[in-house]
């Protein structure tokens, strides 16, 4: 066939009445018309209708190559829908997409927020936890959920993390003939009744100054699961700054401990593959990527390196603790592309001299972090000096 065989069309709660011309046309001449129940029959498709399978597959979509075939998603397709999925499996010339406002559009046009200004979570299938680094004085949220019972549980879970005042916009079906809108607080949430499918606005304007979690790494060694294994605040701070960390950027943390590394590289954008060989702090380090909800973007190991290491995908930032070996750095360095950056920390004076040993053959830069903390002495004050660190950071 010379036109694309496979046409995505959104679809909104206003059925057939609020689709273009166009996509009207490719369902008149569709073969097969791929849809959840609610899509299929907004749009009216009968004998032709194929309902996604359980789970979600698109494999009789591909199947179908060859014929004419329609996939009806929600709204924008290529918004948490099965545009990209699909996409992603295609040649460009095998399809065609046809939009039509999607419920992000639809929920800033109802509110008159900016959409380029707002955050927009796809929480249907997803934790609440993963609203947490944007849930700040300030905010302006909108994400979908799964039903009405996930209204009530996500104003429940503001509450827990101290943002019982946000003010909750929930907005019934979208763009249909039984839209429907109520505004209240988390802390004051008593609806009932409401019907999927359904978003909710979170505005934090009138949430307490110092709500959320801090932009910047180092958050407070009492924010993480540790059980005493974790780089101290302070030194995890100038760790991330030599590490550099990007958005989409690869990060090895080797021998994770907590995971706090791993957790502020991925609050930074990145994603890491966190490595630990003690099962107890795997368990650490899945509490924490999930309390922070990062644990999309966190990928965590039980293995040993330099074992583990073998097969994963390149690095762009790699991150050894206070345990590394002669025998991990010489099996990581011929691992790491050009351009990636390695930083190891040092607590043991045989680990002191091993860094000093590869800065003199690699070079880099090497530093020594000493720290003290005002402590009570008697009845006045001195300084209480921390465990100092050996710092060695160096671009392959």
């Amino acid at each position: 066939m010379s036109e694309p065989w496979l046409t995505i069309i959104g679809i909104a709660e206003d059925g057939l009445s609020g689709l273009p011309d166009a996509s009207r046309q490719a369902l008149a001449r569709a073969d097969l018309v791929f849809g959840g129940p609610r899509h299929l029959a907004l749009a009216g498709v009968t004998d032709k209708g194929r309902p996604w399978p359980v789970p979600f597959d698109i494999a009789p979509v591909l199947a179908a190559k060859g014929r004419r075939v329609v996939a009806l998603t929600s709204g924008d397709p290529f918004w948490h829908g099965a545009g990209g999925t699909l996409a992603a499996h295609l040649d460009p010339a095998d399809w065609v997409a046809l939009p039509v406002a999607g419920v992000i559009g639809l929920a800033c046009a109802r509110l008159g927020w900016r959409a380029e200004a707002t955050v927009t979570l796809g929480l249907h299938a997803a934790p609440f936890a993963r609203l947490r680094p944007h849930l700040v004085r300030g905010c302006r949220i909108i994400a979908t959920l799964r039903d009405a019972a996930a209204v009530a549980a996500l104003a429940d879970w503001l509450c827990t993390q101290g943002a019982g005042a946000a003010h909750l916009t929930v907005m019934e079906r979208l763009g249909g003939p039984d839209e429907r809108l109520h505004r209240t607080r988390a802390d004051r949430f008593a609806l009932s009744g409401i019907a999927a499918p359904v978003a909710v606005a979170i505005d934090g304007a009138d949430l307490p100054r110092g709500t959320g979690i801090s932009a910047t790494a180092g958050r407070p060694d009492d924010s993480f699961d540790h059980a005493g294994q974790i780089t101290k605040s302070p030194i995890r701070a100038m760790t991330l700054a030599a590490l550099s960390p990007r958005p989409n950027a690869l990060l090895w943390d080797i021998g994770g401990g907590s995971g706090a590394i791993s957790v502020e590289w991925a609050l930074a954008g990145g994603r890491a593959i966190c490595i630990e060989p003690r099962a107890d702090r795997v368990d650490l380090i899945r509490a924490n990527i999930a309390n922070f909800g990062v644990d999309h973007l966190v990928t965590v190991l039980h293995a040993k390196a330099p074992e583990a290491l073998t097969g994963l995908a390149d690095p762009d930032a790699v991150f050894i603790g206070g345990g590394g070996s002669e025998s991990v750095f010489q099996a990581l360095w011929p691992l790491m592309p050009a351009g990636a950056v390695l930083v190891a920390n040092a607590v043991t004076l045989e680990t002191e001299m091993l860094l000093t040993q590869l800065h003199t053959h690699n070079g880099g830069d090497l530093m020594r972090i000493d720290i003290a903390r005002a402590a009570p002495l008697g009845t006045m004050r001195g300084w209480q000096p921390a465990r100092p660190v050996l710092q060695w950071a160096v671009t392959r």
